[in-house]
């Protein structure tokens, strides 16, 4: 009867715990946004204090000063240019969607395609509708603006004193398993840290090189959807063909030729991603699979939603340190000391 009502309590709390993230999903996906800029900045700080021998707190308060004048004075310069650009870019694509249909029912046998195309104002309502339900915890336009307010203030607490989380984690930890918790915790830190900075720097790429890319070919918009483009990034494999869209639309509305070329733009952007870029941040941080990715962006997106599917690679990345380490090492035996057998006699 005792073992029996262990297993039922064990049960009851597991249930319990499952309601709860259910129903608590949005405020622990905001969480885990914070963890990770509160990562990022640490890691920053990190190497700017190593770099220049100065207290970490300093460096620190260095980077989130450096980062709030850039995005301050970057956003102060080309507010104007960027919000000009994003009206004509919801005034554009309803246009270029009109203008795509008509062109592919000139053909016969693409008129079954013309017809599953969504109308213009369907496809703005749809879009207006996701982006204000995006996720993470508060809804709308303001909420949104809630979401990275939080995000910013959290992660700069967190990154502050990240030591007395830390603690307070462990201490929930068994004694016997404490010390193997925070080796856990620490190879989640440095595979999402490395992951960050890897991913930091190829957004900035993607954005630098769309940017350019169509200005040089001439499309209109270039600068919003560069910053579009660059954002997507963050999302592997399923961004870049978000922000491909918008841009071949706005490319068609000028030229159909031009619309090819800027694919062809969009295809030697990802040729450079998919071949160096991101198999340099694999290596450093975790290799992840493209099939597990991609996976694991429909599981999230089903369940979370577009936030779920922004974050489904930081967070398969975490799963996989968790099987890797409790799983595969703890409980199988398997260590990476033991995998290569036992070394050859002379």
């Amino acid at each position: 009867m005792r073992r029996s009502a262990l297993v039922d309590g064990i049960a009851a709390l597991f249930l319990a715990l499952l309601a709860g993230i259910w129903f608590a999903a949005d405020a622990l996906l905001l969480v885990f946004a914070c963890v990770l800029f509160a990562i990022l900045l640490f890691e920053l700080s990190a190497i700017l204090s190593r770099r220049f021998h100065i207290n970490r707190k300093l460096s620190l308060a260095i980077v989130v000063g450096t980062l709030l004048l850039v995005i301050g004075l970057g956003g102060w310069a080309m507010a104007p240019q960027i919000s000009e650009q994003a009206n004509q870019l919801a005034k554009t694509i309803p246009t270029s969607i009109q203008r795509l249909q008509q062109m592919v029912e000139q053909h016969s046998l693409l008129k079954r395609l013309a017809s599953e195309l969504p109308q213009p104002k369907r496809l703005m309502q749809y879009l207006g509708q996701m982006v204000p339900n995006a996720g993470l915890f508060f809804g709308g336009v303001l909420g949104a603006i809630g979401n990275v307010a939080i995000i910013l203030f959290v992660g700069i607490y967190f990154a502050v004193s990240p030591g007395v989380y830390r603690r307070g984690f462990i201490r929930l930890v068994p004694p016997r398993k404490r010390e193997r918790a925070g080796e856990v915790i620490e190879e989640i830190g440095g595979t999402l840290a490395r992951w960050l900075l890897g991913t930091s720097c190829s957004m900035l790429i993607a954005g630098i090189a769309t940017s350019v890319g169509l200005s040089l070919l001439g499309v209109p918009l270039a600068l919003i959807l560069g910053i579009i483009a660059g954002l997507l990034d963050f999302i592997p494999y399923l961004g870049p063909i978000m922000a491909g869209v918008p841009a071949v639309l706005i490319a068609l509305s000028v030229d159909p030729q031009l619309a090819l070329y800027t694919m062809m733009l969009f295809g030697g952007i990802q040729l450079v991603q998919g071949y160096i870029v991101q198999p340099l941040i694999d290596s450093w941080a975790v290799e992840i699979a493209p099939a597990l990715i991609i996976v694991m962006q429909l599981i999230f997106g089903t369940i979370f939603g577009f936030a779920g599917i922004a974050l489904a690679t930081p967070m398969t990345a975490t799963l996989m340190v968790l099987v890797k380490m409790l799983y595969v090492e703890d409980i199988l035996g398997d260590r990476p000391e033991e995998q290569g057998g036992a070394p050859p006699s002379g």
